[in-house]
C-alpha cells in the first residue's frame, strides 16, 4: 500500500513562499538561451481571477508577454484580450490564432511558445489542465482550489511528483502564504509562541455570490460552466471554493494536516432556494481532528444578514494568535505585526515572477493539492452527515465528473448534476449522501 496517498506520505510545512533557487531547466531552455529574458506567459480561463491574476503579473515589475489565451467562451476570451490590450499595451501580443475557445482550447494554447501558463478555471477542470501543462513543460501559476474531488486531487498530486522531476515551477493562489504578516506571524507560532497550538478557528462567513441567467441558446453543460460557482463537480462548493484560504491558514499554522472531519451544513437562502438553479449549500461547520487530537474548527457560509467574518486564530498550551490580525498573546508578552502589510494577490505574482526572472523555480503543488482536500474533506463531512477519514476518501472518494476529460460544451453534464424531469439539481442530504458511491 506505499504507493497509495495518505495523509502522512504528504505532511509537509510551509514558512517561506520562494523556496528554493534551483535553476529553472524550462526558462533556461527558452527564453535565456535566446539571449532574451522575457518571460512569455499564457492564460487558461478568461474570468475574474484569470484576468486578476494577468494584472498583476502585469505589475509585477518583470519582463513579461503575455502570448495567447484560452476559454470556454468566445466572448469572455476575446473581452479579456480586448481589456488587457488597452492597459498594456506592450505587454500583450496575442493574434487570433492564439485565442482558442472551447473545453479543449488549453491543449492548442500549450502548444504555443510560452515559458508560464496561468491556469484560472473552475477548479474541477484543473486536474487534467495541470497534467498537460506539466506534460508539456511549462512552468505553471494555479489557482485554487486545483480540483473538486478526491480522484482530482490524486491526479494533481502525481502531477505534482512529475513537475518536480522536470524542474518546472508551480505557484498556488493561496496568497497568504506570500503575506509578511501572515508569514512572521505564523513563522513565530512554529517557533513556540504559544506553546503547542491545541486548536483553531477558521471562517469565511459572506452574504453570497453572483448568478447569471440561463439564455436559450444555451446548452446544459454550457449553463452550468457559466454558473460553475453553483455546481459542485465544478466549483466543490463554497468551502473548497474561498473558505480554503482559511483551512489552508489553520493547517499550515498546525504544521499538518487533519485524520478526520466530522460536519453539518444545508441550505437556507442559496438562490431563495430554488433547486432549479443551483445545487451548493450555504453554510458549512466543520469539525477537523489532527493526529494529536487536537482540533480546527470550520465555519463557511453565505447568508445575507448574519454575522460577516473572514479570519483565522490559533489557541496553545501558552497562548492565542489573531492570525489574520498579525497579533500574538503569549510566552514573550504581547506582540504584533509592525511591518507592511501586503496584498497577496499582488505578492505572489511579485515573487513568482521575480524568481523566474532570476532562474529560480518553487513548487507550491503539493500544499496546494493538500489544502484542497481538506476543504473536501469537510464537504463531504457536511454533506454526509458523517465522520470522514483522510485516507478514506483519498484513496476511495467519488468521482464527480468521471470522462470529464472529454467533455464538449454540448456534451451531457455529469449525473452527479444532472436535473431532473422538474429542472431540480440533485441537492446532498445528509443522512443519505455517500461520499463513496
Amino acid at each position: 500500500m506505499e504507493n497509495q496517498p495518505s495523509r502522512r506520505n504528504f505532511l509537509k510545512t510551509s514558512t517561506a513562499a520562494a523556496a528554493g533557487a534551483t535553476l529553472s531547466s524550462t526558462i533556461a531552455r527558452t527564453a535565456h538561451a535566446q539571449g532574451d529574458d522575457q518571460i512569455k506567459f499564457a492564460l487558461i480561463g478568461c474570468g475574474g481571477r484569470g484576468n486578476g491574476a494577468s494584472v498583476n503579473i502585469f505589475k509585477s515589475g518583470g519582463n513579461v508577454k503575455l502570448v495567447a489565451v484560452a476559454d470556454a467562451f468566445d466572448g469572455k476570451a476575446s473581452a479579456t484580450i480586448n481589456s488587457l490590450s488597452k492597459r498594456f499595451k506592450d505587454q500583450v501580443d496575442v493574434p487570433a490564432e492564439h485565442k482558442f475557445v472551447g473545453l479543449d482550447a488549453y491543449k492548442k494554447l500549450l502548444e504555443v511558445e510560452a515559458d508560464l501558463v496561468i491556469i484560472a478555471t473552475p477548479p474541477g477542470f484543473k486536474p487534467q489542465q495541470f497534467e498537460a501543462a506539466v506534460n508539456a513543460g511549462k512552468h505553471v501559476f494555479m489557482e485554487k482550489p486545483v480540483a473538486s474531488d478526491a480522484v482530482g486531487v490524486r491526479r494533481v498530486l502525481a502531477s505534482v511528483e512529475e513537475s518536480k522531476k522536470k524542474n518546472l515551477m508551480v505557484g498556488i493562489g493561496l496568497q497568504r502564504r506570500h503575506e509578511a504578516q501572515y508569514l512572521e506571524t505564523i513563522g513565530r507560532i512554529h517557533d513556540g509562541a504559544i506553546g503547542d497550538v491545541i486548536a483553531s478557528r477558521v471562517y469565511w462567513n459572506g452574504g453570497g455570490i453572483w448568478y447569471r441567467n440561463r439564455t436559450e441558446e444555451q446548452s446544459e453543460m454550457a449553463f452550468q460552466c457559466n454558473n460553475w460557482y453553483h455546481f459542485n463537480w465544478l466549483s466543490g462548493d463554497q468551502i473548497c471554493e474561498q473558505h480554503i484560504h482559511n483551512l489552508d491558514v489553520g493547517c499550515w499554522l498546525k504544521g499538518e494536516y487533519p485524520v478526520e472531519c466530522n460536519g453539518m451544513g444545508g441550505r437556507e437562502q442559496r438562490m431563495d432556494g430554488d433547486p432549479t438553479k443551483s445545487q451548493i449549500f450555504d453554510h458549512t461547520f466543520c469539525e477537523y481532528t489532527f493526529a494529536d487530537g487536537s482540533k480546527m474548527f470550520s465555519q463557511g457560509r453565505h447568508l445575507k444578514g448574519s454575522w460577516t467574518h473572514v479570519a483565522e486564530y490559533a489557541h496553545g498550551t501558552k497562548g492565542t494568535a489573531d492570525v489574520s490580525g498579525s497579533k500574538i498573546s503569549g510566552v514573550g508578552g504581547d506582540w504584533q505585526f509592525s511591518g507592511q502589510r501586503q496584498q497577496g494577490h499582488q505578492q505572489e505574482q511579485n515573487d513568482l515572477i521575480a524568481a523566474l526572472g532570476r532562474g529560480e523555480i518553487y513548487n507550491e503543488g503539493e500544499y496546494g493539492a493538500l489544502s484542497t482536500f481538506t476543504a473536501i474533506l469537510g464537504r463531504e463531512a457536511c454533506y454526509s452527515g458523517k465522520i470522514i477519514k483522510w485516507d478514506d476518501l483519498l484513496n476511495k472518494g467519488r468521482e464527480l465528473a468521471p470522462g470529464i476529460d472529454d467533455y464538449t460544451i454540448d456534451s451531457p453534464v455529469p449525473e452527479s448534476a444532472l436535473p431532473g424531469p422538474d429542472g431540480k439539481y440533485p441537492i446532498p442530504v445528509p443522512g443519505q449522501y455517500d461520499p463513496f458511491a
